[in-house]
């Protein structure tokens, strides 16, 4: 993640207050100054006053959190490779004191995910010369110097045109001075540069929201998500939006009851749940659970022979998502064909087993296996999947994922 995520956390920054706790005479208006520093991305300026106050309320866990965004943005200025580091690991602290005083916010944890605990970072560029305009740019935007930087972020793109963090702090930039059409066209630009990266769509989206275009600004944080999905950060921006318009986002729940175990001298061993094989007090009534039983036995096919035919360059078997979705369709497909020979009455269907039948009719079960139910096999799936499926993805996102407000 970009040095720079406090100052692209959606539009958290000037929507965030702080929220004084105790305050002693003349601390307002230090408070008030270092606010109004802050906001203006005068970072410099505002450190020294937000380290006074945070050493008056040591409890105070906005003020650690401004001064973790304080120090991380400082180790920017740094030249010494060393003393950045140092300085990205004493903005950790800070946001790590701010967690444990209470503060649960996304801004928070997208800081403290952008930050090893070794507070290691890579450079913009391993070309010399693209890294040191980069710096220097950045190096202007902490400073509040919004024309020198966006001078340094063209400066950077005049060495590499194709660079996309310079596209992308451009855009940032003018969506700072809130110049909406000219940060939308930056942005633009920056998605086009890195299709599957998600923080320009999640930027546009906040210049959209910024706008009043609700509806758009949520179709760019889809796309986010979409574009990365396994980062807490990707989806900070529809979070945001769905607690603005009222709306639990859901993910379908479609786990087996049953369990199973490598066995000691190889195969697997299954436990089955005596749900899935039939209801007890209600003799005659089939919900569909059985079929729990067919996916198990597809599973096993895949672990013994199948996985090995489909992916001869892995020497190790994994979870992946043709098998989890080959088990799915296949359990599908039964229960539909029990429900079309009437084996089954639709009313008495179990639930996660009737969004299954829905997911496999729209052709969403891959998408769900990958957003909704993945693992670290399936996740490396990912990326051929979205190359050619995209729009399914989206179609997920915005008919499962996301209900429709009534």
């Amino acid at each position: 993640m970009s040095r720079r995520w406090l100052l692209l956390a959606c539009c958290l920054l000037l929507a965030y207050p702080i929220r004084s706790q105790q305050t002693q005479a003349g601390d307002d208006e230090i408070r008030k100054k270092a606010m109004e520093l802050y906001k203006q991305n005068r970072f410099e300026q505002a450190w020294p006053l937000v380290e006074i106050l945070a050493v008056a309320h040591p409890q105070d866990s906005a003020l650690q959190e401004m001064l973790g965004s304080c120090r991380l943005a400082h180790s920017v200025d740094l030249t010494d490779p060393e003393e950045r580091r140092q300085m990205r690991v004493r903005a950790r602290q800070a946001f790590l004191r701010a967690k444990e005083l209470g503060d649960n916010s996304n801004y928070l944890q997208i800081g403290l995910a952008s930050i090893p605990e070794d507070g290691s970072a890579a450079p913009f560029s391993s070309r010399k010369d693209v890294d040191d305009a980069m710096r220097a740019a950045e190096t202007a935007f902490t400073r509040g110097d919004f024309p020198g930087a966006i001078a340094g972020y063209a400066a950077v793109l005049a060495l590499d045109p194709t660079n996309y963090q310079a596209t992308l702090f451009t855009g940032d930039v003018y969506y700072k001075q809130k110049d909406y059409e000219h940060a939308s066209q930056w942005f633009d630009k920056a998605v086009n540069l890195g299709p599957n990266v998600e923080t320009g769509y999640r930027c546009w989206g906040d210049v959209l929201y910024a706008q009043g275009k609700d509806n758009e600004a949520k179709d760019k944080y889809v796309l986010a998500i979409v574009a990365e999905p396994y980062q807490k950060k990707s989806w900070v921006g529809l979070i945001q939006w769905a607690q603005r318009n009222h709306i639990a986002l859901t993910q379908p729940k479609i786990v087996s009851p049953n369990s199973s175990a490598a066995k000691p001298g190889g195969g697997t061993e299954i436990t089955i749940d005596p749900k899935t094989l039939g209801q007890p007090n209600a003799p005659g009534k089939k919900d569909g659970m059985d079929a729990w039983i067919v996916y198990e036995g597809v599973r096993i096919e895949w672990k013994n022979k199948t996985f090995k035919e489909k992916y001869p360059q892995e020497k190790d078997y994994r979870h992946s998502l043709a098998e989890e979705s080959d088990a799915l369709a296949t359990m599908a497909s039964r229960i539909s064909e029990e429900l079309d020979a009437k084996e089954i009455k639709l009313e008495d269907l179990n639930p996660q087993l009737a969004t299954l039948i829905k997911l496999n009719r729209e052709g969403l079960i891959e998408c769900y296996v990958l957003l909704g139910h993945p693992d670290l096999g399936i996740a490396q799936d990912y990326d051929a999947y979205r190359k050619d499926h995209r729009d399914k993805l989206v179609a997920y996102m915005n008919e499962v994922v996301i209900p429709v407000k009534k």
